[in-house]
């Protein structure tokens, strides 16, 4: 019979399985990555208990709960936790401090037969956890930053290093104004979780350095620690440098064609490029007020001719003259304004293959 434990850092590192018993609408406000959420009590027989347990205290509560789960409905909540043991029999359980909810899953399962250890603290000891060592680990990780206008593929560069941490990835975003990705973001506290582990594991592993995309303050909606955007700002640079019509390709690649494809594989061939074009045109109405009307107008209707000639023959080579128009007059002057506040310094500055070659000599 294996014991509680408290040993958050292995947990995470090993990404074992987590049993997390909380009520739905617990876990959608914030998750670990390896959980999988079967409930004790669901959002309203947790509402119920809730107003019993302030009316009449908590032996009234533990009754009502019991009434409330039993039967045919406790079985089938067994039955659910146990197909989940049977798949991940080094899991642990938790609820949200680790107390009532937890103990109760962990004594039906022992009555059982399942030997379900459970996690002391809950979700609120590994969630203060992970605040605290993300700060430490953003305070002594040795980044450096990979810079470069927008249409570098910095992001290829990012997923082909070992030892970088693709925040964007993290965030489901490949960060600006038209960089929203089928099926959504992370909530920020989804977000935050996913970032302390990814950012631990990079401390267990001893890289020499830990490399990452220059970032602003927000991916999407997802907001970057205060800290982490201090350090970006300061840290060592390697700076991307590649011609206009090659990020233009990459460009219409990352921002065309790929979404495509995910939204072919969400809602059929279709639909694809309805909801294709349905983003773009958003994307574009997001940033009306800072192209300014006359701009505006001009390239939301390239846009629309471009999504025209592609819904009839699916060519996509129009797409061009709006994305030339909105690196060169938009993005461009956005990044070079903010790449002159970066104080670290630049340790090489070079083609997209070269910065590529850079990095991997250096790791040997």
């Amino acid at each position: 019979m294996r014991d509680n434990t408290r040993d958050y850092l292995n947990l995470f590192l090993d990404d074992i399985p987590l049993l997390d018993v909380r009520a739905p609408v617990e876990f959608s406000k914030g998750a670990f990555p390896n959980a999988t959420n079967l409930a004790l009590i669901n959002d309203d027989e947790r509402h119920q208990i809730g107003i019993c347990y302030k009316q009449h205290g908590q032996q009234a509560a533990i009754d009502l709960g019991n009434t409330l789960v039993c039967g045919e409905e406790r079985e089938r909540r067994m039955l659910a936790w146990r197909e989940w043991w049977q798949t991940h029999p080094q899991g642990y359980l938790y609820c949200f401090r680790g107390g009532l909810r937890s103990q109760t899953t962990q004594a039906w399962l022992r009555e059982a037969g399942i030997d379900a250890p459970l996690i002391t603290g809950g979700y609120k000891a590994m969630r203060n956890f992970l605040l605290e060592e993300m700060e430490k680990c953003i305070a002594a990780l040795p980044f450096e930053i990979l810079c470069g206008r927008t249409g570098c593929a910095k992001t290829r560069v990012i997923e082909a290093q070992p030892n970088a941490l693709d925040l964007e990835g993290l965030a489901h975003h490949r960060g600006s104004a038209f960089g929203r990705r089928p099926g959504g973001q992370p909530s920020q506290i989804d977000f935050e979780n996913a970032l302390a582990i990814a950012l631990i594991k990079m401390r267990a592993s001893d890289y020499p350095t830990v490399l990452l995309e220059d970032e602003s303050k927000l991916i999407g909606r997802c907001h970057l620690p205060f800290s982490l955007q201090d350090r970006i700002k300061s840290r060592p640079r390697i700076i991307i440098n590649e011609s206009l019509e090659s990020r233009v390709q990459v460009t219409l690649e990352d921002y065309v064609a790929g979404p495509l494809e995910e939204y072919r594989q969400h809602f059929g061939d279709q639909q694809a490029l309805k909801y294709l074009g349905d983003e773009l045109l958003a994307a574009m109405d997001r940033i009306k007020k800072r192209l300014g009307g006359l701009r505006y107008q001009q390239l939301r209707q390239q846009l629309e001719e471009a999504l025209a000639v592609q819904a009839i023959n699916g060519e996509t080579e129009l797409h061009r003259e709006w994305i030339h128009a909105l690196l060169a007059d938009y993005y461009d002057p956005m990044y070079d304004y903010m790449l002159a506040k970066r104080e670290g310094n630049i340790l090489f500055e070079g083609s997209r293959d070269e910065v590529s070659t850079f990095l991997n000599q250096r790791r040997g």
